[in-house]
This record gives C-alpha cells, sequence and structure tokens, in this order.
C-alpha cells in the first residue's frame, strides 16, 4: 500500500463492531473515520452525517470495511483474468475486465491500479 493508506485499524473496527461491540466515537476514532473517508470514495458531507450519532457511526465503519474488501476482492479477480486473456493474446478482453472495474470501481487506490494496468496495456494490439 502507498505510504499512508493503512486500513487494518478501519478493518478492526469493523471486526468489533460485527462482533457485537459497541463503538465509541472518541477523537480518535473520528480522526481515523474522516482520513479513512476520501481513501473509500465516501464524501465528506455523507461521513461527517454519519459521525452523528455512534449508531450510523457503527454503519459507516462497516462500509468502509465492505469497499475495502469487494474493492479489492473485485480488482484482484479481474486482475487475474486480465492476465490469462492477455496470455492467450486476447487483449480486447483483458481491457474489458479492467474497464468494468473502473465502472463500478469508488475506491481510488483501486481505481489507479485498474488505470495504471489499463495504460500498461495501450500499445498492445
Amino acid at each position: 500500500m502507498p505510504d499512508g493508506l493503512d486500513w487494518a485499524p478501519v478493518r478492526d473496527l469493523a471486526r468489533r463492531v460485527r462482533n457485537g461491540e459497541r463503538l465509541t466515537l472518541t477523537d480518535d476514532v473520528r480522526a481515523l473515520l474522516e482520513r479513512t473517508a476520501s481513501e473509500v470514495g465516501m464524501s465528506k458531507a455523507d461521513t461527517a452525517s454519519a459521525l452523528a450519532s455512534a449508531a450510523t457511526a457503527e454503519a459507516l465503519v462497516l462500509e468502509f470495511a465492505r469497499r475495502i474488501k469487494e474493492g479489492s476482492d473485485r480488482l484482484m479477480d479481474a486482475l487475474h483474468r486480465a492476465k490469462r486473456f492477455r496470455l492467450a493474446g486476447d487483449f480486447d478482453r483483458a481491457r474489458q475486465e479492467l474497464r468494468e472495474v473502473l465502472a463500478v470501481e469508488v475506491v481510488p487506490h483501486y481505481r489507479e491500479i485498474a488505470e495504471g494496468q489499463l495504460e500498461n496495456m495501450a500499445d498492445e494490439p
């Protein structure tokens, strides 16, 4: 992960919330969620609204964890399929795999990876 991109604390909070632990909105937790919001493609307004109560903040934590996990899974699956298509010489289908990720992905880090891979294929037939 790039410098400054550490999602382990968010994943840990989400795990604890899923296990029934109540979220306490300390200053540190608020700062973590505010910092993570842009990293997972959540608007400042939606984040601020969700931080109005512990219950909505819990939903926010779970949404952040979902975006991180699903985005990672989606990207990794697409990269594997794209590689298979590239090795088979089907560059159009390889590029399509990455375009499909970009059509739905909201996490900027994952989008950058998909865009970079797509760029790397620009010179291929």
